[in-house]
This record gives C-alpha cells, sequence and structure tokens, in this order.
C-alpha cells in the first residue's frame, strides 16, 4: 500500500508539472497572436500586455525547472519518466525564447506608434509567416499533451516554408531600399520582426523533436526529413 501510494504522488507530481509546462505554452501561443495584433492594428496597449505576460511565462520556466530539478533529485526517474522530464527541462527553454521574441515584436510595435511610422504592406506579408510559425507551436505542443511523435514531419516542412518566407521577405527588402534608398530604415526594422518570427518557427521544431525523444528515445536533431519521418513511424 505504501508502494502504491508512492506511485501515485510521483505520478501526480509527473502531471502537474506537465500542466505547468501546457500552461506555459498557452501562454506563449497568446503572446504570439497578440504581439502580430498590436504589430498590424499599431495596438500600443496590447502590445504594453505582451510584454507584461512575459514575466508570467519567465515565472513560469523558473517553477517548472526547480520542480523538475526536486523530481530527479528525489526519486531518481528512469527510461521514459526520465526522458519526459528532460524533453520539459528543454521545452521551457525553447518556450522562454519564443516569449521572447514576441515581446521584442511588441517593443517594435511601441516604437512604429511613437515615431507614427508603421508599414502596412510589409507587415500583411509578415503576417502569413507569423501565422505559420503559430501553427508550428500549436501543433509541438498537441504533439506533446499526446506524446505524438507523428506530427515532427508536418511541422519540419511548416519550418521551411517560414525559412522560404523569410528568404523571400529580405529579396523585397534589399529591392526596395536599392530602389528608394528612403526605405532603408523601415526595411531594416522589418527584417528585424521577420527574423523574430522566424525564430519562432525554429524554436516550434525544436520542441517537436523534443517529443519525439521523449516518446521514441530517439534523437531527431540534425537528420533529414527521410530519416525524421522514418523515426517518427517507427513502432
Amino acid at each position: 500500500m505504501q508502494s502504491e501510494h508512492i506511485f501515485k504522488q510521483y505520478d501526480a507530481e509527473l502531471e502537474a508539472v506537465r500542466a505547468k509546462v501546457l500552461e506555459m505554452g498557452s501562454l506563449v501561443e497568446q503572446q504570439i497572436v497578440d504581439a502580430l495584433e498590436s504589430l498590424v492594428s499599431s495596438n500600443p496597449k496590447l502590445a504594453e500586455a505582451v510584454i507584461k505576460k512575459d514575466q508570467l511565462v519567465n515565472a513560469l520556466e523558473i517553477q517548472v525547472d526547480e520542480d523538475c530539478s526536486h523530481i530527479i533529485a528525489r526519486r531518481q526517474p528512469a527510461a521514459g519518466d526520465l526522458r519526459m522530464i528532460l524533453m520539459m527541462i528543454k521545452t521551457i527553454t525553447d518556450l522562454e525564447r519564443i516569449g521572447d521574441e514576441a515581446a521584442k515584436i511588441a517593443r517594435f510595435t511601441l516604437k512604429t506608434v511613437e515615431t507614427d511610422r508603421m508599414w502596412t504592406p510589409r507587415f500583411a506579408e509578415i503576417k502569413t509567416m507569423a501565422n505559420l510559425a503559430r501553427e508550428m507551436l500549436h501543433m509541438s505542443l498537441d504533439a506533446f499533451a499526446r506524446s505524438d511523435a507523428t506530427k515532427v514531419l508536418p511541422i519540419a516542412q511548416m519550418d521551411e516554408q517560414v525559412d522560404d518566407q523569410y528568404q523571400m521577405t529580405i529579396r523585397q527588402l534589399i529591392t526596395f531600399m536599392l530602389e528608394d534608398p528612403r526605405t532603408i530604415s523601415m526595411s531594416l526594422e522589418v527584417l528585424f520582426v521577420s527574423k523574430a518570427i522566424e525564430r519562432i518557427g525554429d524554436h516550434a521544431k525544436n520542441i517537436s523533436e523534443y517529443v519525439v525523444y521523449m516518446v521514441k528515445g530517439k534523437d531527431v536533431r540534425h537528420i533529414s526529413m527521410e530519416e525524421m519521418e522514418q523515426e517518427a513511424s517507427r513502432p
């Protein structure tokens, strides 16, 4: 009976940490949505809310990190449980960095509102890229919640689309700057936002790869799409 009680308590501790990671992911996902909306609609109050929410994300990262450390020290987990804890430690780092990128976009919004230099045509295109990156994060968190390793391939393919759109944006901005030097300042700032979105996609892809490690025990970083598909579908 004592042993059964210990196991139930252990499972409850793991589930509590897992819930915090998903809560952190939900906050970060909303940060992306709000940061982009603040940019497109030139909404300084929404931008300030995104920046403020970053403090909650940082606090959750510290909590999860401490909880995981305590579980490792007290419970000495092995096999799948240990992989899940290591996965969560890595995931919260990527989530925190995604939150930082969203906060960067929000601060840029405040800057453009103050100087009244919003350039809407380019931000409309950036919104498409940002929606892709946000969907990648949503799918990665869903894969974690469901312990579903099969999502890694479509997420990696979406990451390539984000990268392609980022490169296309760079080429367009270079063309604008060459044709009209007056656009250089704003073009560089649009490039700054585009890079933040591209980094969000990279972090979301990282999380999906951690899910494969958690479920399959296989590190799929730095491998080809074909190898990734094989590992994700392997029983």
